[in-house]
């Protein structure tokens, strides 16, 4: 996310706000590279909650995390093909003890498990994230 890409998250978050039907918050989910912009717009704008699933180079930016002042919640699939042990290791020991960060991990489960129809789809494992994501979104956002 660059610095425009960052004034351009203020602007949708702005008029996303100022509509009608928002009750004031607003909030961002991102899957695969969206995983990632997920963790920048908690990061980089004042998004009110971000979700990421299966966020790829998260490791790459973790010295962001102490601009994270909002909710964000992770979910990573421990058989990712495209985020390798090491750096999902890294991201939950770079992220740990972070109050504002709630982090899930799913065993047995691989990038894009919760892509309905996909090739790597589990029920089990998606219902069970999206389920926290909806509570998640209801507490940090309602």
């Amino acid at each position: 996310m660059r610095r425009h890409e960052t004034v351009g998250a203020h602007v949708v978050a702005s008029a996303l706000r100022a509509r009608p039907e928002c009750a004031g918050k607003v909030g961002s989910i991102g899957y695969c590279l969206g995983g990632k912009l997920a963790y920048l717009t908690a990061a980089r704008t004042d998004c009110d909650a971000s979700v990421g699933y299966y966020g790829v180079g998260l490791d790459g930016v973790l010295g962001e995390k102490g601009k994270i002042k909002k909710p964000l919640m992770l979910h990573i699939a421990e058989l990712d093909q495209f985020v390798p042990p090491e750096a999902q290791a890294k991201v939950k020991d770079g992220l740990k003890g972070m109050v504002n960060v709630e982090i899930h991990s799913y065993p047995g489960v691989d990038h894009a498990f919760a892509r309905h129809k996909g090739d790597h789809y589990d029920k089990a494992a998606a219902e069970l994230a999206n389920s926290r994501t909806l509570a998640f979104l209801k507490k940090h956002l309602a």
